[in-house]
């Protein structure tokens, strides 16, 4: 590893009269550049030169397509993290281990990759499991990215101002009059601004409004939420003059069991976000 970069190198240095001597060598030459440690690889079936040739374009492109997956499974790890991305390092492990533990102690896997195998042989085996682990992680990559995406779809309506967010956390059944067969009530944004005109002004938009049946809900911003109460008939002519005075109706229905609905979809979404990728996070 080199010590200014923090970098891990892999070096075949030539054998000398041994490994020993070799290995050596080189920690002489290296010894104020790096903290060197053996790389244990067996006595592997090597073949022919013909073969080895052959081969070495496979290798080269293996080494490319699993350096690609990796930095994949990188950036799915942070992703997954979200705001703990600064705990990426300390979960890429490798069977239990971390990169430098990894590295400086490697061990040749025999059960995955049998010695009486030909280098071709275990390049094919090793292609095949990089090939599998990049479609596991674009299927789950897919998973992932919609359930993230549904969460954040219904995140958003309770997120800006009164004009767009969704109204279930604000509102609450005694707001409303529930179950007539001729009333309904409605919610209207109103600048805070024409506040006062509003409530001077708003039974007179149609006929058939309940007088002082208007509350003031909630203030946000630049806004304020209030209630009001009318016949079902003239809520579109009602509609049609708030909007030319510059007040907005919502398309809002109090349904209890909508909204239980509605919150519990959000629960079953966190709970399955959970699921799925706590286990990846330490």
């Amino acid at each position: 590893m080199s010590v200014s970069s923090g970098e891990y190198w892999l070096i075949s240095a030539p054998g000398e009269k041994g490994a020993n001597d070799a290995w050596d060598k080189l920690n002489r030459a290296t010894s104020n550049l790096s903290n060197n440690s053996k790389f244990n690889i067996p006595d592997l079936k090597v073949g022919t030169l013909d073969q080895l040739v052959g081969l070495s374009d496979d290798l080269s492109k293996l080494d490319s397509t699993a350096e690609a997956v990796t930095r994949k499974l990188v950036q799915y790890f942070g992703d997954v993290l979200e705001d703990d991305r600064s705990k990426l390092a300390e979960n890429l492990l490798i069977n239990n281990k971390d990169i430098k533990t990894y590295v400086t102690k490697f061990q040749w896997e025999g059960a995955k990759y049998p010695l009486k195998q030909s280098l071709k042989v275990l390049s094919e085996i090793i292609g095949k499991q990089v090939t599998q682990i990049d479609n596991d992680l674009k299927q789950k990559s897919v998973a992932y990215n919609n359930l993230k995406n549904s969460l954040a779809s219904i995140d958003r309506k309770t997120t800006g101002s009164l004009i767009t967010k969704d109204l279930a956390d604000i509102v609450k059944a005694d707001d409303f009059v529930l179950n007539s067969e001729y009333l309904q009530t409605l919610m209207v944004v109103v600048p805070k601004l024409n506040a006062k005109e509003w409530e001077q002004r708003y039974a007179t938009f149609t006929s058939m409004v309940v007088p002082g049946s208007s509350r003031l809900i909630t203030e946000e911003g630049e806004h304020a939420l209030y209630s009001v109460t009318l016949f079902k008939k003239v809520i579109d002519e009602f509609k049609m003059v708030a909007r030319e005075n510059k007040f907005i109706v919502r398309d809002f229905v109090y349904d209890e069991e909508s909204l239980k609905a509605g919150k519990s979809e959000r629960d079953k979404l966190v709970a399955e976000k959970q699921r799925q990728y706590a286990p990846l996070i330490r």
